[in-house]
């Protein structure tokens, strides 16, 4: 398995900001928002592509239920070990790569500084699930074609394993409650209050459950804040970011 990725620099004293896409998206779909953020706070960032997305290795077996916990406790320690072994790190993650972040924050990584999440799923809601109905609907209407141009070839497998995973039955209980309370770092947590795939109750969770962390919910925006609120989001991610290094 070979991972694409790439480095952002930064001041090598500050945490590394770590960042993970959304269950369609890979590093190039962040735009440049993972620049905007590093020069907000100074910091140096890494952004790569999972297994199976953009630039890196095609899907090496099915994807299961698990899929999300085997990304946040095997590929992404794998990946840190080989790029930044044992550097102080912050982990921001949006969607899918937000559930990962909390996921991998739960098992309280020593290098681990914060996380910060955008449009997190923590349990599924009918709300995710009428959305990727259409979603499917789209693709199969061929709207959804520019995903091509991001994961290549394994434009269909990404989409099919994202949609047949959340659709799938057994899933509807996928749940990360659970473990929300082990988290002991600092977490801020944001929302649109137009998500498509999510309601603000998975803010709520996450606020509720997560010992001290954060919330924001940007009025007037979607499932992307960081593309759709992109000055909204760099602002409150790095006024985070820049309050720990302060503290």
């Amino acid at each position: 398995m070979a991972l694409h990725y790439e480095l952002i620099d930064g001041d090598p004293r500050l945490p590394l900001l770590v960042f993970l896409h959304e269950g369609l998206g890979c590093g190039a779909m962040w735009k440049g928002f993972p620049e905007r953020l590093c020069a907000q706070t100074s910091c140096a960032g890494l952004v790569y592509d999972r297994e199976g997305y953009g630039l890196s290795s095609p899907a090496r077996a099915p994807r299961t239920i698990h899929y999300l916990h085997l990304s946040a406790l095997q590929e992404l320690p794998a990946l840190l070990q080989q790029v930044a072994p044992d550097r102080e790190h912050i982990v921001i993650g949006h969607s899918d790569g937000g559930s990962i972040a909390l996921i991998y924050a739960a098992g309280r990584p020593a290098a681990l500084r914060a996380v910060v999440t955008a449009a997190a799923h923590v349990f599924v809601e009918d709300i995710t699930l009428a959305g990727i109905r259409q979603a499917v609907q789209a693709h199969a209407d061929g709207k959804l074609h520019g995903l091509a141009c991001y994961h290549g070839e394994k434009a269909g497998q990404v989409f099919s394993a994202w949609a047949d995973t959340w659709l799938a039955p057994p899933f509807r209980h996928w749940n990360i409650e659970y473990l929300l309370p082990a988290i002991a770092c600092p977490v801020l947590a944001l929302q649109g209050d137009d998500d498509q795939y999510g309601s603000g109750a998975q803010l709520d969770a996450i606020a509720r459950a997560v010992p001290g962390a954060r919330s924001l919910l940007l009025p007037g925006c979607g499932h992307s804040p960081h593309l759709e609120q992109p000055e909204a989001t760099a602002q409150a991610m790095a006024a985070f970011i820049n309050s720990l290094a302060a503290g």
